[in-house]
């Protein structure tokens, strides 16, 4: 096989050759490695939904549950053009992986709408939003399979949800779905907490690849929807340590070697919906985005943004991944041959599932938290998880990513063989 045609394989193939790699290094069991393999259930809905011109448009709609010895599924909810069966398994996997990481007693679930919600008016999506659970009510719930937000979804899209769970299960069901709005039982910080989370695990990256730097570190951002907008915000007020010289939204690419004023330039998007323009800033193409020389690139949009046709030409000295499966396989393969740290998603990005947890946990108890104690607990969750990647990276030699799949497949298949299950 060439090295093009691996990088045509399907992102659930790619996940699937990780985890291989993980449980190889771990001689894990074939049996156990087949169980582990496949999704234990997978769902298909068509959901009708009335239109405001008064016709009926049918869309797509996707639940896959890969495996739940840890405990309830839980994955989140995602509105796309682009969402088909083959992404929803790779995620869903994924998230068995993140749980397990974070140490977060979930197993890995993922959901999807092939839409495009820009063509959607509000009542339109959300009609699509209570014709999901309709549609997949019978397997998801508080203690089954908790849903949460994604790409194109939101807090809003989630009040919905569990308004309509609620209705159908006839009593208020707040701990259904997580990523709510505050005033409908969401968590305070859920909103920051992906952008949030990877911060802190890059605090403690920092701390050992760059302790004896004199100036801020240089960052580019590739994308910035709500994790990339919300990393950018969080690292510019971050006591002068970094300087934000690059970002990039769906059409365009921006780049000021002194750094951007980033609420400024956030400001500007949310008013006039672009980047281009901005005072001072040179525009340039996403793939010179790419290839700038940082010390830190963030890619923050969807999959495979670094593939075996950019990755020599990337210079950052780290890689933050906070989008999900940004590094093509082959890519990744060529980046650390060129001495590139990557920060895994199934380790940077996990800060949305981590208090997505606390949020679960704040409902079912009655009991919440203010913003103080959901950062202490996210910040603790974290840089534990990181440690505990950097210190089986070191057992087994092996890089981050593989190292936090050991983790995580270590934990799954005990909890498999605890329940009898081989």
């Amino acid at each position: 096989m060439t090295i093009k045609e691996m990088e045509r394989e399907t992102p659930f193939q790619n996940a699937l050759n990780q985890l291989e790699k993980a449980c190889d290094i771990l001689q894990v069991e074939s049996d156990a490695l087949n169980i582990i393999r496949e999704p234990q259930k997978t769902m298909l809905a068509s959901i009708p939904v009335k239109m405001d011109n008064g016709e009926t448009r049918v869309f797509q709609g996707y639940r896959v549950q890969h495996n739940n010895a840890r405990g309830p599924y839980k994955g989140g909810i995602r509105f796309h053009p682009n969402v088909d069966l083959d992404e929803v398994k790779a995620l869903a996997f994924w998230m068995s992986v993140k749980t397990g990481v974070l140490d977060v007693p979930y197993g890995g679930a993922k959901g999807g709408v092939t839409v495009d919600v820009k063509e959607l008016s509000p009542g339109e999506l959300e009609r699509l939003s209570r014709g999901f659970v309709r549609q997949f009510y019978p397997i998801i719930g508080p203690d089954t399979d908790i849903p949460a937000p994604d790409a194109y979804t939101n807090p809003q899209i989630m009040a919905w949800m569990m308004d309509e769970y609620s209705i159908l299960a006839g009593q208020k069901t707040p701990a259904a779905f997580t990523g709510k709005p505050v005033e409908n039982g969401g968590s305070i910080d859920r909103d920051t907490s992906t952008s949030q989370g990877g911060v802190y695990v890059l605090e403690e990256v920092i701390k050992h690849r760059f302790k004896d730097r004199k100036k801020p570190l240089t960052v580019a951002i590739y994308g910035i929807g709500n994790v990339g907008g919300g990393v950018a915000e969080i690292l510019h007020y971050a006591n002068n340590d970094f300087k934000i010289v690059a970002l990039s939204d769906s059409k365009n690419a921006v780049y000021n070697e002194k750094g951007f004023d980033v609420p400024f330039l956030m400001a500007k998007k949310n008013e006039e919906g672009t980047i281009a323009g901005f005072n001072g800033a040179k525009e340039i193409s996403h793939e010179e985005l790419l290839a700038l020389d940082v010390d830190i690139l963030i890619p923050a949009a969807l999959e495979n943004t670094i593939t075996v046709e950019n990755a020599n030409g990337i210079r950052a000295k780290m890689i933050l991944e906070l989008a999900n499966g940004p590094i093509t396989p082959e890519a990744e393969r060529i980046l650390l041959k060129n001495n590139t740290l990557i920060i895994p998603d199934i380790l940077a990005n996990a800060g949305g599932v981590t208090v997505s947890y606390f949020e679960w946990s704040q409902n079912k108890s009655g009991y919440y938290w203010d913003s103080s104690e959901v950062q202490a607990k996210l910040s603790k969750k974290m840089k534990s998880a990181y440690k505990n990647v950097l210190e089986t990276s070191k057992t087994y030699k092996t890089d981050l990513r593989t190292a936090a799949y050991i983790l995580a497949v270590s934990k799954i298949v005990k909890a498999q063989e605890n329940l009898g299950v081989r």
